[in-house]
C-alpha cells in the first residue's frame, strides 16, 4: 500500500472517530442535563394547550405549572379556563375548546366518560385534597369543630352542592354528621370554591367549607379543623384527563405527561395537594 493510501485511511479513521466521540459526548451532554431543556423532541412550536381546570388550581397552575411548561416548550401557550367543576362539565358539553379537562371530583369527568366526551384511557387520578372548615382570620366565633355549626347564627359559606365539588364535599360530610337539616337555612351557596373562600375572607360569611389547599393560599382566612374522616364517604380525587378530540393532541400528550413529572408534582405538594397513589 502506497503512502498516499495510509494517509487517507489514516484520514478517514480520524474522522469516523471524532464524530462518534462527538455524538457521545452530546449524548452525554443531553443526559445530565445540557442543550434544549424539551427532551422530548416533540416540537410544540406555536400550537396551544387549552385547558379546563377547576377554580382551585388556579393558583399552582398561572404561578407555577403553566409558565413551567411554556419555559420547557417554548413557542408553545397554554390558555386556561378556571371555574367550578359541574360548570366546566356544563361547558365541555356545550362545545368548550378545550383540550385537557382537571376536574376537582371524579364525578364531572365520569359523567364526561359515560358521554363519550373525554379520552377515558388517559384519565390519571393525580391529586388528593382536604376539605377544611375556616372562619375569617379575626374571627371571635366559639367553632371548634363541624358540628358546632348547628349553634351558628350567621351565614355559613359552601360552594353549590348541584355544580361545586366543594360543595359536594360539604353536604356529604354536614349530611353523615348529622346536621345538614339543620344547618342548610345558613348556607351562602357560592359559584365555585374561590367565591367561598372570598365570602369568608371579607367577612361576608361568619364561616365557610373549603378545600385546604385554598385555605392555605389566603391569609385572611384560618383553619378551624378538618372535616372528620367518617363524615366524607367519597375521597376527594383531583383526576384530569384528554378531551376526545382535542384540538392540538401532540401539545395535549405533553402536558399531560409533564404532569405526572416530578417536578410538577412537587409544586402541587407546595400548594397543599397530596400525590394520589395510583
Amino acid at each position: 500500500m502506497d503512502s498516499k493510501k495510509k494517509i487517507l485511511i489514516i484520514a478517514l479513521v480520524v474522522l469516523v472517530a471524532v464524530v462518534s466521540i462527538g455524538a457521545v459526548s452530546a449524548g452525554w451532554f443531553d443526559f445530565l442535563g445540557g442543550g434544549n431543556n424539551n427532551t422530548s423532541n416533540v416540537n410544540l412550536s406555536g400550537q396551544e394547550v387549552n385547558l379546563a381546570a377547576a377554580a382551585s388550581l388556579k393558583n399552582a397552575y398561572d404561578k407555577d405549572l403553566i409558565p413551567m411548561f411554556e419555559k420547557k416548550y417554548p413557542g408553545v401557550k397554554v390558555t386556561p379556563t378556571y371555574a367550578s367543576s359541574g360548570d366546566l362539565q356544563s361547558q365541555i358539553e356545550n362545545g368548550l375548546k378545550a383540550d385537557v379537562f382537571m376536574s376537582a371530583a371524579n364525578k364531572q369527568m365520569n359523567k364526561l366518560a359515560n358521554e363519550s366526551l373525554i379520552d377515558n384511557s388517559t384519565n390519571v387520578q393525580l391529586l388528593e385534597n382536604k376539605v377544611v372548615l375556616i372562619v375569617p382570620k379575626d374571627s371571635k366565633l366559639n367553632i371548634t369543630s363541624f358540628d358546632d355549626l348547628k349553634n351558628v347564627n350567621g351565614t355559613i359559606a359552601i360552594g353549590d352542592p348541584e355544580s361545586v365539588p366543594a360543595g359536594q364535599y360539604a353536604k356529604e360530610a354536614l349530611t353523615n354528621l348529622g346536621i345538614w337539616n339543620s344547618t342548610e337555612s345558613k348556607m351562602s351557596l357560592g359559584t365555585d370554591v374561590t367565591a367561598v373562600l372570598n365570602q369568608v375572607a371579607q367577612g361576608s360569611a361568619d364561616c365557610g367549607i373549603v378545600y385546604s389547599t385554598d385555605a392555605k393560599s389566603n391569609a385572611d382566612v384560618k383553619v378551624v379543623c378538618e372535616a372528620p374522616e367518617n363524615a366524607l364517604k367519597t375521597p376527594v380525587i383531583y383526576p384530569v384527563a384528554m378531551l376526545k378530540d382535542p384540538a392540538h393532541p401532540e401539545a395535549a400528550k405533553e402536558f399531560m405527561n409533564f404532569l405526572q413529572t416530578k417536578e410538577a408534582k412537587d409544586v402541587f405538594v407546595d400548594y397543599g395537594f397530596t400525590i394520589h397513589a395510583n
